[in-house]
């Protein structure tokens, strides 16, 4: 895979608050069968949600292309309410597989949900003025770990992003980034987030 430093992003990058839940409507994992990359996507027959945070609610189906391997999520119902998921980690937020794109980067591991996630970390990263205009409570780049936000990694973090660009346009099992391993926890609890009535 290239190991060329991500496209940088503008001068100047503008944080309008984006959530990053928005990233979860196309999730590259690693297939539970065949260990190769697997696509968890909304459910085909769904329109489009009205609101960003519907996407934690929607329905998902997991496919893969290589081996056939099918499964469908929906959300937990407590009487009324629907447990949403929690975004963020190195497992998929809604079948808690591992995320197809990881990379190990500064020490850590560096994750990405799709090809579009990527392109705005790289935007971020490489900005060498951030300019927020929202609050930065939900907001993604505002939540990001220090190291990733570090100058002093800049290129290390672009090299990954670019490392993981590459990784997004390959499935054989034997593609697959060492650092996206199974972590063995299962899914992890969904309960932090309730949305009463229905999803959309």
């Amino acid at each position: 895979m290239s190991s060329q430093p991500a496209r940088p992003g503008p001068e100047r990058h503008h944080d309008h608050g984006t959530w990053l839940v928005r990233f979860t409507r196309r999730v590259q994992v690693v297939c539970p069968r065949c260990g190769g990359r697997a696509l968890v996507v909304p459910l085909p027959r769904l329109d489009a949600p009205k609101y960003v945070s519907a996407l934690l609610f929607q329905p998902r189906r997991l496919s893969c292309a290589g081996c056939g391997a099918v499964a469908e999520w929906t959300a937990e119902r407590r009487g009324t309410a629907l447990v949403g998921v929690v975004p963020g980690g190195t497992e998929d937020p809604f079948f808690g597989r591992p995320l197809w794109l990881q990379t190990r980067c500064a020490g850590r591991i560096l994750w990405a949900y799709d090809e579009e996630h990527v392109d705005a970390l790289a935007a971020y990263v490489g900005a060498r003025l951030r300019e927020r205009h929202a609050s930065p409570t939900l907001a993604m780049f505002a939540r990001l770990p220090v190291w990733m936000k570090s100058a002093d990694h800049r290129d290390e973090v672009l090299a990954g992003l670019a490392r993981l660009r590459a990784l997004a346009g390959r499935s054989s099992p034997a593609d697959r980034s060492d650092a996206a391993h199974e972590h063995g926890f299962g899914p992890r609890h969904h309960g932090s987030l309730l949305f009463r009535g229905g999803p959309y």
